[in-house]
């Protein structure tokens, strides 16, 4: 059941903050932070005093939730909407795209390295952190732990 608002002279159907937050798919306490970091415009306000909002809260809620899990911070995300609205084009944003794609890379290694560390931890049959009995423990914290070089052992 949808519960559209007209406003007086606005020429078009407005919404209310939870048909806005249950659409886009975030919490009330999402919509207005946002609107606090100027994410997205101030609400008007029906005759009643409830917060409204132009349908195309929702796509601009779905565009900044997308922009999010692609690695962009709510303050980049903030920047570049801001060069939108202004009506310039964003170059800019084909360069933090590359950027992303860079720290995407370096998290994989990261990611890739923890990998082989753990498979070798699995593979030797580690079974403590500080006093590993495995023959030829792959970890470094057992030798750390009892105060001794890899070369002691």
């Amino acid at each position: 059941m949808r519960q559209d608002i007209e406003l007086q002279g606005s020429g078009g159907p407005y919404l209310r903050s939870g048909q806005v937050a249950e659409q886009a798919g975030v919490n009330p306490q999402t919509l207005r932070y946002y609107e606090r970091r100027g994410l997205i415009a101030e609400p008007a306000r029906s005759p009643g005093g409830h917060r409204t909002y132009p349908p195309e809260t929702v796509t601009l809620l779905t565009v900044i939730k997308a922009a999010q899990r692609l690695g962009f911070t709510l303050e980049e995300v903030a920047e570049l909407i801001d060069t939108g609205r202004r009506g310039h084009s964003t170059p800019d944003l084909r360069e933090r795209a590359q950027e992303k794609i860079a720290e995407v890379d370096a998290r994989i290694a990261d990611l890739t390295t923890i990998r082989r560390a753990l498979s070798a931890v699995v593979s030797a049959g580690c079974d403590s952190l500080t006093h590993c009995t495995c023959p030829d423990c792959p970890l470094p914290f057992a030798d750390l732990a009892a105060g001794r070089t890899r070369e002691e052992r």
